[in-house]
């Protein structure tokens, strides 16, 4: 017998990721059934490994928790309304300084056991290989790897898609970790004070690790391919492809980090997060990579000290984004507009990172609620993270012309600050009390 809410609807939302799975979570609570539908375990992605929903492919953090950061004030009002995903993250955390990260598998599992075990929402494992027919309404949040032949059916109705290249890190065992060089500690301190694992560089082997890097054979696209890399993900060796010293600027940077050994920060230093709460695997922090796998493994173990025996639990690799040109083909409440019974949430419109699509998804959900009550799509203020997100898809934050990309929730999303705020804190410490006091009617 079928599980039905207050409402005779039923919403399809297609596609179980963050985005897929916050929209249900949403839905259902408010007491709206829900059929989601998720392809995994009869197919998968190049890049998917385990069955449940939520996967995190990329990385096992959702970057800073601090709500004086865009992000991680995203964090919090995600909280606020009731997020499954945030409140599964919180439950799997395990430390990472100052940054909420999660055991990929306990938060997956997490995820997938909430879900599954509500009784408005059905869940059925199936590809979707077409968008669902009328009246819907239907959410698709098949994310940035979405399948070529939905792809497809997409793109027959709002015009070719936009796509970019996304890369992951590698990932050791603990055990392969040689201890006798790596230290332990989080940047200033912050967190537990000892949440990393850190491996030092002096000049000569940072520089030796650079020029490696640069002459390293990498994995090809397609002759036929454009390859465009998220500037927030780059590659390692597109990095210093930038210039010898960018690395060390930016995931090698040392900053922070006082070597035990030495009582100074190193020259550049290797992160290591933990990737589950045991602390068997560690991942290496900002070290995606379009390196060919034996390289990786030839590379990383001659030139990063500590992994001189490694033991690689997964390589880094790259991978095609999907996305949308949102605000040429979305309403304002994430539907399209040629076809108003079909809304779009998760990466694929165009926000980028776990949180965001999450956002995306909770948004997506809220606009549904919303015209099965027969009302208009009521926004998040725009001087909210939630707002911004919306702004950025919108096009609202964005110059006139601006061509659309992918982007994290950023401070320059939101609208301009009133009044004189001096220094940088100030100016975040306005803009998360902003946002705070015009949430809280919203979210009632």
């Amino acid at each position: 017998m079928e599980a039905r809410g207050d409402r005779s609807e039923r919403v399809t939302v297609v596609g179980a990721g963050l985005a897929g799975s916050e929209a249900a979570w949403t839905l259902a609570r408010a007491g709206v059934a829900v059929d989601l539908l998720e392809m995994k375990p009869g197919r998968r992605s190049p890049v998917q490994r385990l069955d449940g929903f939520a996967e995190l492919v990329c990385s096992n953090s959702m970057r800073s928790d601090d709500p004086l950061n865009a992000v991680g004030l995203l964090h919090e009002e995600l909280r606020r309304a009731g997020s499954l995903v945030l409140a599964c993250a919180d439950e799997t955390r395990v430390a990472a300084g100052g940054a909420l990260a999660v055991d990929r598998a306990a938060f997956s599992a997490r995820v997938t056991e909430r879900l599954s075990g509500h009784p408005l929402v059905r869940v059925e494992r199936v590809e979707v290989e077409a968008l669902p027919p009328p009246p819907g309404p239907t959410i698709l949040a098949t994310g940035p790897l979405t399948s070529d032949p939905l792809a497809a059916s997409l793109a027959a109705l709002v015009g070719p898609g936009l796509a970019f290249y996304d890369a992951i890190a590698p990932v050791v065992s603990d055990e392969s970790v040689d201890r006798t060089v790596a230290f332990a500690a989080s940047r200033w301190g912050k967190g537990e004070g000892d949440d990393y694992l850190n491996l030092p560089m002096d000049q000569a082997t940072y520089r030796a690790f650079v020029a490696a890097l640069l002459a390293g054979e990498k994995v090809q696209p397609h002759g036929f391919e454009e390859t465009r890399y998220f500037e927030g993900c780059l590659p390692i060796e597109v990095m210093a492809e930038r210039g010898e010293d960018v690395l060390r600027h930016g995931p090698m940077k040392p900053v922070g980090l006082d070597d035990p050994r030495t009582g100074r920060w190193p020259y550049a230093v290797v992160q290591l997060r933990r990737e589950d709460v045991a602390g068997t695997a560690w991942n290496l922090v900002g070290f995606q990579t379009r390196l060919t796998w034996p390289e990786q493994q030839r590379i990383f173990r001659a030139f990063i000290p500590g992994l001189v025996g490694a033991e690689f639990q997964r390589l880094g690799q790259v991978h095609r984004n999907t996305f949308v040109d949102a605000p040429r083909v979305l309403a304002p409440d994430q539907s399209l507009r040629v076809r108003p019974d079909l809304f779009l949430a998760g990466q694929i419109t165009g926000v980028e990172g776990y949180v965001e699509s999450t956002g995306s998804g909770l948004l997506a959900a809220r606009a549904v609620l919303d015209r099965l009550a027969g009302r208009s799509f009521r926004p998040p203020p725009e001087t909210t993270a939630l707002g911004a997100l919306h702004r950025h898809v919108t096009g609202v934050a964005h110059p006139e012309g601006h061509p659309f990309q992918p982007s994290n929730v950023v401070f320059a999303l939101f609208p301009p600050l009133s009044g004189r705020h001096r220094g940088k804190g100030a100016r975040k410490e306005a803009y998360a009390e902003r946002a705070r006091r015009d949430l809280t009617e919203w979210i009632a």
